[in-house]
C-alpha cells in the first residue's frame, strides 16, 4: 500500500483543489545493468546524474467535472500519473485540468518523461492537501510509464530498479561534486526507451556490475569523483556492446587526452558526458578546449553542468 504523508499544518489553503509539483531532470546514467537485492535476486537497475537546472512543473486545478484533462495534450503519461495518484488517495473520479511546463529536452536521456510524471503526481497529491513519500511516487511513476528513474529522490544517490520503482541500495548521501560536459553525437530525433529491447548481459558483465556498484558506493562515501568517473566509463563500455553510440572511440580518446575523470552515456538515450574534477588546475581552459574540439568534430548541444555544488567555475 502506498505510504501517504499528510501535508503539515491546518492551513485551509492546502485543500482548495489546486496543487503544484516540481521535478528535476538528469543526464542519463552513471551506471546501468543488473544488480542483486538483499535476497540475492537480480534486478535491472541504474544510478542517474541529477541535474537541478532542468525542471518540469505541473499544476492541477480540480473541478466538478468527472474528466481529467492535460495541456499539452500529448503529455499522456503525466495525465496517467495524476489519475493514478488521485485514485490512490481516494478520489478516482476527480476531474480537473493538469498543466505541464517543462524545459527538459525530450527523448535524449534527460529524463523528461519521468520528470513530468513525478511533478504531476506531486501536483495531484498537493491538490488534495497530501504529500507522498518518494518511494510511493516512484511506484506510481512505474505504473504510469512502465520504466522510470529515481527522479522522486532528487539528488540522493541510490541504485534504483527502474522497472519496479524500488530502491536497491541507498548510498548514504549525494554524488560527489563534479563538472559535466554534456553533448550529443548527432542531431537525430529522440530515442524511445520502451521500444528498445532490454540488454541481455553475460555472467562476466553481471560480475562487473557488482564492482561498479561498489565503486559508486565508495565514491559517495569518500566524496571521490575519480571513482565515479571510473565506474561511469566501465558502464559505458558495457553499454556500447549492447546499444552502440556513434563516435564512441573518439570520445574515449578525447577524455584520455584531457585527463577527464571518465565518460558517461545515457544508456538508452543519445547523450554523452565527460566528467571533470572541479578541483583540477586550469579547469576553465580545459572546458573551453574540449568544447571547441567537440564542436569542430560535429557534436551538438554541448552544455556545461555543475553537479552537486561543483564550484569555482563559470558554467554558463
Amino acid at each position: 500500500m502506498t505510504t501517504v504523508e499528510e501535508a503539515s499544518g491546518p492551513n485551509p489553503s492546502l485543500y482548495t483543489g489546486r496543487g503544484e509539483g516540481h521535478a528535476i531532470g538528469h543526464h542519463g546514467e552513471l551506471i546501468q545493468g543488473v544488480f542483486e537485492d538483499e535476497q540475492g535476486l537480480l534486478h535491472r537497475g541504474l544510478v542517474t546524474i541529477p541535474l537541478d537546472g532542468l525542471r518540469s512543473t505541473a499544476e492541477l486545478i480540480l473541478d466538478d467535472r468527472e474528466n481529467l484533462r492535460v495541456e499539452p495534450r500529448e503529455k499522456t503519461k503525466a495525465l496517467r500519473a495524476a489519475r493514478l495518484t488521485l485514485e490512490q488517495l481516494g478520489r478516482p473520479k476527480a476531474g480537473g485540468l493538469l498543466r505541464i511546463e517543462s524545459h527538459i529536452p525530450i527523448g535524449h536521456g534527460y529524463g523528461s518523461s519521468t520528470a513530468d510524471v513525478v511533478a504531476s503526481s506531486r501536483a495531484a497529491a498537493s491538490a488534495l492537501g497530501k504529500k507522498l513519500m518518494p518511494v510511493s511516487i516512484s511506484r506510481l511513476a512505474v505504473a504510469a510509464e512502465t520504466a522510470s528513474d529515481a527522479t522522486a529522490f532528487e539528488s540522493e544517490a541510490l541504485l534504483f530498479a527502474q522497472r519496479e520503482g524500488e530502491v536497491l541500495e541507498h548510498f548514504g548521501g549525494s554524488l560527489p561534486p563534479f563538472v559535466l560536459i554534456g553533448f550529443k553525437a548527432d542531431g537525430t530525433g529522440g530515442v524511445s526507451t520502451l521500444d528498445l529491447p532490454p540488454a541481455r548481459y553475460s555472467l562476466e558483465e553481471i560480475q562487473l556490475f557488482r564492482v561498479l556498484r561498489g565503486l559508486v558506493a565508495r565514491a559517495v562515501s569518500h566524496q571521490d569523483p575519480c571513482l565515479l568517473g571510473r565506474a561511469a566509463t566501465l558502464s559505458a563500455r558495457v553499454n556500447q556492446r549492447h546499444l552502440s553510440k556513434l563516435s564512441f572511440d573518439y570520445v574515449i580518446e578525447l577524455a584520455d587526452h584531457h585527463r577527464a575523470l571518465g565518460i558517461q552515456v545515457a544508456h538508452s538515450g543519445s547523450l554523452y558526458g565527460l566528467l571533470l574534477d572541479p578541483a583540477s588546475a586550469g579547469l576553465t581552459s580545459v572546458i573551453r578546449e574540449i568544447s571547441s574540439e567537440l564542436s569542430d568534430a560535429g557534436f551538438q548541444d554541448i552544455g556545461i553542468f555543475s553537479v552537486n555544488g561543483a564550484g569555482g567555475i563559470d558554467v554558463r
